[in-house]
């Protein structure tokens, strides 16, 4: 047994394919994550099949900063309700709905968010997402220009759950600026906005206009409308949700 045991420590490695064996098995039942309709966004791949593409983006390098939440702590699985605390905090930042807000981490909750695992399937898939909003580098680089949180990297989003919610609160501002005044769609705004965190500007203004949306952000927004009663009440509080 003793000889077994130095052998395992001896081959820390194994650990390092048992974690990716576990993220592809997890992506082969995910299939959706790549469809063809998700153009951008902040959890979209980067094929055009739809409308414009989220644009390209200039990365910078930042200085990392130590996470300022004390229920920031990481692990793998978890309940998105437990930070309804920074959900209404930085969507009153932001200025857009907590509710929303907290039914799109619900919706990216499928995703197994562990730092060591978030990073293992990155290193096999180098345009993969991470942190809770399952955020991708373009969105994040963009989404943080000029705000208080432009020192941060993309990096830093799986160990730092607050700050993946305030990028993802502060990308729903943009998405707000770029709706149409007068949709004329089936979609209300959150629901075009919950397409827009999905698949991109683009995109959410084609279905602003009355495109109908493909097959992956049609699921999307009917999990969105899924989450919708239980994020409402993860965020309710007396004067707000």
């Amino acid at each position: 047994m003793a000889e077994r045991g130095g052998q395992a420590r001896r081959r820390p490695w194994l650990w390092g394919v048992v974690l990716l064996v576990v993220l592809v098995a997890w992506a082969c039942g995910r299939s959706g994550d790549t469809g063809n309709d998700r153009t951008g966004g902040a959890t979209g791949s980067t094929r055009k099949p739809e409308a414009s593409a989220h644009p390209s983006r200039t990365p910078t390098t930042p200085t990392p900063k130590p996470s300022p939440s004390g229920t920031n702590t990481p692990s793998g699985k978890y309940d998105p309700a437990a930070y309804a605390p920074q959900v209404r905090a930085r969507a009153a930042e932001a200025g857009v709905s907590p509710r929303l807000l907290m039914a799109i981490l619900y919706n990216e909750s499928y995703k197994p968010h562990d730092p060591a695992l978030e990073r293992a399937w990155q290193r096999y898939k180098p345009g993969a997402a991470f942190g809770i909003a399952n955020m991708h580098r373009a969105a994040f680089d963009e989404t943080k220009r000029g705000r208080a949180f432009a020192g941060r990297r993309w990096e830093e989003l799986p160990d730092d759950r607050d700050l993946a919610v305030r990028a993802a609160a502060w990308y729903l501002h943009d998405l707000a600026r770029q709706l149409p005044a007068h949709p004329s769609g089936p979609y209300d705004k959150d629901e075009l906005l919950g397409l827009g965190y999905n698949t991109g500007a683009g995109n959410m203004q084609a279905f602003a206009r009355g495109a109908t949306p493909g097959s992956q952000a049609a699921d999307y927004l009917s999990r969105l409308r899924s989450n919708w009663g239980k994020a409402g009440r993860a965020v309710a509080r007396t004067g707000g949700g």
